[in-house]
């Protein structure tokens, strides 16, 4: 990979077209956490949700008639992710739009079942959140906070305003308006998402376009962790909410660098994966 010097000199671009410095917030004088910079980004603990607060529902697990082993668990076979379509707190017909992924991934239908990531899709909300390989970074302004990921470059942008626009059209990130909270936290709200291809974790687990997402990421006192705690509320497809955690390790880094996931992205090895997306006409 090489160093992405116009991705760099983009976002340069865009914090001075906002008039805004680039240089470090100082929570003590500002109450804003200090998430942005230029030498530093955050690096996802791992691609699962974990529980939340004691006495609340936490997410959806594995299947446990089919255990995950994960690359990064130690020895044994490494296994798919196979969610838990039994779990009461889903809805009938998303338990069964998950029984029925499973299936294809176990009869071996498809080699690997869908990943936003691995595939050229945005993550979505609050999915984006666990892709764990490549840095996540943050632009801080007065009205905007931005999210880049270095995967792909996908950006998602907060808005630091208190109302929801009317008339919503359905996207992969929604829309996302957020405030700080206690010199040390980010609260986003986000409604609007689409639910094409769009999941709340890597185990496949839906949602309708009534999902409504509120995450509070908050950074550690001495600065080297962030921490999620996101509750996803969905009448449609939940019998009652779920709270769940992400969190991220502060990484000093160079510059983002360019991935680009769709070069030499195909199924070479005939495993009937999910093809990437592809434009039915060019943006220039």
């Amino acid at each position: 990979m090489l160093k992405c010097r116009f991705v760099v000199l983009c976002i340069a671009s865009v914090v001075a077209a906002l008039n805004v410095s680039a240089a470090p917030q100082a929570p003590a004088k500002s109450g804003i956490p200090d998430l942005a910079s230029s030498s530093f980004g955050w690096t996802a603990v791992g691609a699962d949700w974990q529980d939340g607060p004691p006495g609340l529902r936490g997410p959806i697990k594995n299947d446990p008639d089919h255990p995950y082993h994960g690359n990064n668990a130690g020895p044994g076979q490494v296994t798919l992710r196979i969610g838990n379509y039994k779990d009461p707190v889903l809805k009938p017909w998303a338990a069964a739009q998950m029984l029925k992924s499973n299936q294809e991934a176990l009869s071996g239908e498809r080699g690997i079942p869908f990943a936003a990531q691995s595939l050229c899709y945005p993550g979505g909300v609050p999915g984006q959140l666990l892709y764990p390989a490549e840095p996540l970074y943050f632009i801080q302004t007065p009205k905007q906070v931005w999210m880049i990921w270095q995967r792909d470059h996908m950006v998602r942008r907060v808005y630091l305003t208190d109302k929801h626009s009317t008339n919503l059209k359905p996207s992969w990130f929604g829309e996302s308006i957020g405030h700080y909270e206690n010199g040390d936290t980010l609260v986003i709200d986000t409604i609007g998402l689409s639910t094409k291809n769009s999941y709340i974790d890597n185990f496949r687990t839906p949602h309708t376009e009534k999902l409504h997402v509120v995450e509070r990421l908050k950074l550690s006192a001495d600065g080297k962790m962030v921490e999620a705690l996101v509750r996803v509320e969905d009448p449609d497809t939940f019998n009652e909410p779920l709270h769940m955690v992400q969190r991220w390790r502060k990484v000093n880094t160079q510059p983002m660098l360019e991935t680009v996931c769709a070069e030499d992205n195909g199924d070479y090895f005939h495993q009937n994966l999910f093809p990437i997306p592809q434009a039915d006409k060019p943006d220039f």
